[in-house]
C-alpha cells in the first residue's frame, strides 16, 4: 500500500547521516500524542550529544481524528519530526512497517503513542545494544522492571496468557515481546521490516522471530511502565494476535517439513487403504478380534461419557460383573475427548482415523526429534522417522493395536528428558515432563514402559562413553523427574488405583510361558513386508499376526552393524547401538531357544520377567524398541554420507540403505468384508426378547476367539448387555489376568463344543448347571448364529433349555421367558 510521505523534509534529512529513528505508530490520538511527542523531542534535544542527530516518524494509519494536525504542529516546531501517512487504517503492524522503512537512522526505536516505557528508558536499551546486540527490547516481565500503574485483572491475565503462548509456539525465552519499546539495529530493522507479512499487532513477533532465525542477538531489558488510559486494545484484538500467531506458525513450517508430514499422513493412509475403501464394512482379518475390541472401548467411552458415567468402568460386557476399563488398553486420553467423532460417525471410523493420523503423527513426532536431537539434514531425517514409525513390527500392531502405534508422546517425552539433563528451567520442564506422562499413561502404559527401559538403556550406554555429561546431568534430571512425579502422580493416584484394586482388577496378566521373540525373528521379514514378507514364515516365528515384534531383515541387521562400526567414535552412535542390541536381546525372553537346536539358554529379560508390572508385558514386544534406534542410527549414517565428497562412496553408502529398506516397505494391510448382521439384530427383533435389566447371551459366549457379539452391540448403540466378552478381566483366587470374564461351566462346555464339535451328555446335573448360569447372567435370550458346529450347539441348547430353539431373523433363539 503506498504511503504519502513529507518528501521535501525526508530528503533534507537523508542528506545528513542519522544516529536515531524514532518510530510512533498513531491512530486516533489526537488526546495522547501531543504530550509524547513534546516528552520525546525535549529529551532528545537535551541528550544530543549522547543519541546525536535523530529524526521522529509518525505514521498516521488513516486516522480519522486531529492527529495529523497535531504532529504538523509538532513539525513546524522541529523540522526533526516528520508524517508518514497511511490513506486508511489496516493496523499496528502496517505502520511499523511504514515508519521503519522510511527511516534512515542507525539505530532505530519504535515506541508507543502512549509513551508507557518513558522515553528516559532508551538508554538502557542503548547501552544493551552498545554490548553488541542487535536489539534490545524493554520488558515488564524480567527482574528489574517496575510497573507503576497496572493494567485490569482482566487484561493482564489476557497478556500474561498471550505471552505464555507466544514463549510457548513462538519465541521461547522471551518473557514479553509486547511491550511497545524497542531500539533496534537500524538496517536489520528495516531488513526484518521489509520481509514482514503481518499488519496487526502480532508485528513484533514476527520482527522476533527474524531477528532470531538470523540469529541476531537480542536483549530483554527491564524497564518502567505504566498503564496509560485510552488504550486502543479491545478484546476481540487477542483473538486477531492468536489467529496471526497461527499464521507465523504456518509460515515457519520448512517445506521440507511439510512436505514430510505429508508423506506420513500419504503412508498411513496406503497402510489403510483397505479400510477407508468402506470404513463400516471392511475388516482387518490379521486384527484377528481386536477391531471389534477397539471399536467396542471407543463406543462404550462415549457411551459413559454421554451419560455421565464412570468411564474407568461398565457392565455392557462381563454381565454382571463388569470391566474395568482402566485395566484394558482404552486409551482414554483419546476415547474420551473424541466422543463427539464417535457419536457423529460411529465407532468404525473413529478407529480408522485414530489409526491412521495416530500413525502419522508419531512418525512426523519422530521426524520433529530426529531433526531437533539427532541430524539436521531432513532426508536423512525424514529416512529415519519413516523406519521409526513404519518398521514392521509397528506395521503388524498397526493391524489391531492402536495403543501400540499411537506414539506421537514417546519423542515428546525423550525431548523434554533431555532438556531437564540441560539444566536450564528443571521446574518447569520437569512440570512439562509430568503432565506429558500422565496423557501417555492415558494413552497406553505398556508404551510407556517399554519406551522409559528404551531410555535408561540409552542414557546408561551414553553415560559410560560421555561420563562428564552424565556428571553434569546427573542431579537436574534427578529433580527434573522428581518435580514430574510430584506433578503426574496426583493426576493419575486414582485412576490407577481404580486399575490396580478397583471391581475387576487383576494381578498380572498371563500370556503364556514364554512369549519372547526367537533369534530368527530378528532377521527374517514380517508378513507385510511388501517385497520379502513370507506369511508362513513370520507367522511360524511369532504369536500371531499382531504380534511379529521383531522382523527387521537382516539386510538391515547387517547395515546397522556396517554403520555402527564405521562410526563407532560417535558417542551416539555407540549408545544407539547398544539401546538396539540390549532391546533385540531382552525381547528374546526369560529363556531362548538356540537356532538349529533344542537347548535353550537364560535370556536377561529373566531379570525383570517377575518385577511388578513388567510381568505383564509381552517381552517379544521389547524390540519394537529397536525401531526409532535404528531410525536414528541410519539418520546420522546417512547424513555422513550425503556429506562425504566422495561420490563413489556416496553411492554405494546409499545404495546400501535402500537394499536395506526396500525389502520391509510395507504392503497395505489385508482387509476383507465384514460378516453382515444377523436380521435378528439388524433389524431389532431382539428387543421383544430382552426385557430391562436382562441380558443377550451369544452361543457360544464371545471371547478372544470369537468377539463379533462386541459388533453387534456397537451396531445397536449398545442398547444390550452381555455376559462374557472380549476384555482383561481376573481368574481364580490369585486373580490372574485373563482375555474374557472368569468362565462358569455352562460358558467353558459351549466353548468347547464350538472348537471339538464334541458334546457332553446333557443330564439333569448339566441342565441345573445352566439353569444356575442363566439366571446369574440374567439372560433373556439365547441366540445361536451360524457357526462351524452349530448343529451340536444347536442339540446341546436344545437339551439345556428342554425344549427346542426357533429360527428367527437368520439365527436360532431361544426365549428364556417361556
Amino acid at each position: 500500500m503506498s504511503a504519502e510521505v513529507a518528501t521535501d523534509v525526508i530528503e533534507d534529512m537523508r542528506a545528513i547521516a542519522i544516529d536515531l529513528s524514532i518510530v510512533v505508530p498513531a491512530y486516533n490520538e489526537e488526546t495522547r500524542l501531543g504530550p509524547t511527542l513534546d516528552a520525546i523531542t525535549a529529551y532528545l534535544c537535551e541528550n544530543e550529544g549522547r543519541f546525536g542527530t535523530w529524526e521522529l516518524l509518525v505514521v498516521d494509519d488513516g486516522s480519522t481524528d486531529d492527529t495529523r494536525d497535531i504532529v504538523g504542529a509538532a513539525a513546524a516546531r522541529d523540522r526533526r519530526v516528520q508524517l508518514v501517512t497511511s490513506p486508511r487504517n489496516h493496523g499496528k503492524g502496517h505502520a511499523l512497517r511504514l515508519g521503519v522503512l522510511a527511516s534512515s537512522g542507525r539505530r532505530v526505536l519504535v515506541t508507543d503513542a502512549d509513551l508507557a516505557a518513558p522515553i528516559e528508558e532508551l538508554e538502557s536499551l542503548d547501552k544493551a545494544l552498545a554490548d553488541g546486540h542487535s536489539a534490545a527490547i524493554g520488558s515488564r516481565a524480567v527482574p528489574g522492571a517496575n510497573i507503576v500503574r497496572h493494567q485490569s485483572r482482566v487484561r493482564e491475565a489476557l497478556g500474561w496468557a498471550g505471552s505464555l503462548l507466544i514463549r510457548r509456539i513462538a519465541l521461547p525465552g522471551i518473557r514479553d515481546t509486547q511491550c511497545g519499546f524497542k531500539l533496534f539495529d537500524g538496517d536489520r530493522a528495516r531488513e526484518a521490516f521489509a520481509d514482514s507479512r503481518l499488519s496487526g499487532w502480532g508485528i513484533d513477533v514476527e520482527i522476533l522471530q527474524y531477528f532470531r532465525r538470523a540469529k541476531w542477538p537480542v536483549a530483554e531489558v527491564p524497564v518502567q511502565w505504566e498503564h496509560q488510559p485510552g488504550s486502543k486494545i479491545r478484546p476481540l484484538d487477542y483473538a486477531r494476535v492468536l489467529a496471526e500467531l497461527t499464521t507465523l506458525k504456518v509460515r515457519s513450517v520448512r517445506p521440507a517439513d511439510l512436505l514430510a508430514i505429508t508423506v506420513f499422513l500419504l503412508m498411513a493412509v496406503g497402510l489403510y487403504a483397505g479400510r477407508w475403501a468402506d470404513p463400516n464394512h471392511r475388516y482387518l482379518p490379521d486384527s484377528i478380534q481386536d477391531q471389534n475390541q477397539w471399536e467396542w472401548f471407543f463406543a462404550v467411552t462415549a457411551d459413559n461419557v454421554t451419560h455421565l458415567r464412570n468411564p474407568l468402568f461398565t457392565t455392557l460386557q462381563g454381565f454382571p460383573d463388569g470391566v474395568n476399563l482402566m485395566a484394558n488398553t482404552v486409551m482414554l486420553g483419546l476415547t474420551v475427548p473424541l466422543t463427539p467423532v464417535t457419536l457423529l460417525l460411529g465407532p468404525a471410523i473413529t478407529l480408522a482415523l485414530v489409526m491412521t493420523l495416530g500413525l502419522a503423527a508419531t512418525a512426523a513426532a519422530w521426524y520433529w526429534l530426529i531433526v531437533k536431537r539427532v541430524v539436521r539434514s531432513r532426508g536423512a531425517a525424514f529416512t529415519g522417522a519413516a523406519l521409526a514409525a513404519f518398521a514392521p513390527p509397528m506395521v503388524s500392531h498397526a493391524n489391531a493395536h492402536p495403543n501400540f502405534i499411537v506414539l506421537f508422546m514417546i519423542p515428546l517425552i525423550i525431548d523434554r528428558a533431555l532438556r531437564l539433563c540441560a539444566g536450564t528451567r528443571v521446574v518447569r520442564d520437569g512440570l512439562v515432563l509430568g503432565l506429558m506422562a500422565a496423557y501417555q499413561i492415558f494413552l497406553g502404559e505398556e508404551p510407556l514402559l517399554l519406551a522409559s527401559l528404551g531410555m535408561a538403556l540409552f542414557a546408561g550406554a551414553y553415560a559410560v562413553v560421555r561420563r562428564d555429561v552424565a556428571r553434569a546431568a546427573a542431579f537436574p534430571l534427578l529433580q527434573g523427574l522428581a518435580t514430574g512425579a510430584v506433578v503426574c502422580l496426583p493426576l493419575v493416584a486414582f485412576p490407577l488405583y481404580w486399575q490396580f484394586h478397583g471391581p475387576q482388577s487383576y494381578a498380572s496378566v498371563f500370556h503364556g510361558v514364554n512369549t519372547g521373540n526367537s533369534p530368527l525373528a530378528l532377521f527374517s521379514f514380517a508378513e507385510r513386508s511388501m517385497v520379502a514378507g513370507n506369511e508362513a514364515r513370520a507367522n511360524a516365528l511369532s504369536l500371531n499376526s499382531t504380534e511379529q515384534n521383531a522382523f527387521y531383515g537382516w539386510p538391515l541387521i547387517l547395515l546397522a552393524f556396517a554403520f555402527t562400526v564405521r562410526l563407532w567414535e560417535h558417542a551416539l552412535v555407540k549408545a544407539l547401538a547398544f539401546t538396539a542390541v540390549a532391546a533385540a536381546l531382552l525381547s528374546l525372553g526369560p529363556r531362548f531357544r538356540m537356532p538349529l537346536s533344542d537347548s535353550t539358554v537364560p535370556g536377561p529379560w529373566a531379570l525383570f520377567a517377575k518385577a511388578p508390572l513388567f510381568e505383564s508385558v509381552i517381552e517379544g514386544r521389547v524390540a519394537m524398541v529397536c525401531a526409532p534406534a535404528l531410525g536414528m542410527l541410519l539418520a546420522v549414517a546417512i547424513e555422513r554420507l550425503a556429506r562425504t565428497p566422495d561420490i563413489g562412496k556416496q553411492f554405494i553408502g546409499l545404495t546400501a540403505v535402500a537394499a536395506a529398506l526396500i525389502p520391509i516397505i510395507p504392503a497395505p494391510l489385508k482387509t476383507v468384508e465384514r460378516a453382515p448382521l444377523p436380521a435378528f439384530i439388524a433389524d431389532g427383533t431382539w428387543r421383544s426378547y430382552v426385557g430391562k435389566d436382562e441380558t443377550l447371551v451369544p452361543i457360544p459366549l464371545p471371547d478372544s476367539g470369537n468377539a463379533e457379539a462386541l459388533h453387534w452391540q456397537t451396531a445397536t448403540g449398545l442398547a444390550f448387555k452381555l455376559p462374557g466378552g472380549y476384555f482383561n478381566g481376573p481368574w481364580g483366587p490369585q486373580r490372574i489376568g485373563i482375555y474374557t470374564d472368569s468362565p462358569r461351566p455352562t460358558t467353558s462346555m459351549l466353548r468347547d463344543i464350538s472348537f471339538t464339535g464334541t458334546a457332553p451328555t446333557i443330564g439333569k446335573d448339566w441342565q441345573a448347571q445352566a439353569r444356575a448360569d442363566f439366571a446369574y447372567w440374567k439372560a433373556g435370550v439365547l441366540v445361536l448364529p451360524p457357526q462351524l458346529y452349530q448343529d451340536q450347539l444347536r442339540r446341546t441348547v436344545d437339551e439345556l433349555v428342554g425344549r427346542p430353539g426357533k429360527w428367527v431373523g437368520g439365527v436360532w433363539v431361544w426365549d428364556l421367558h417361556d
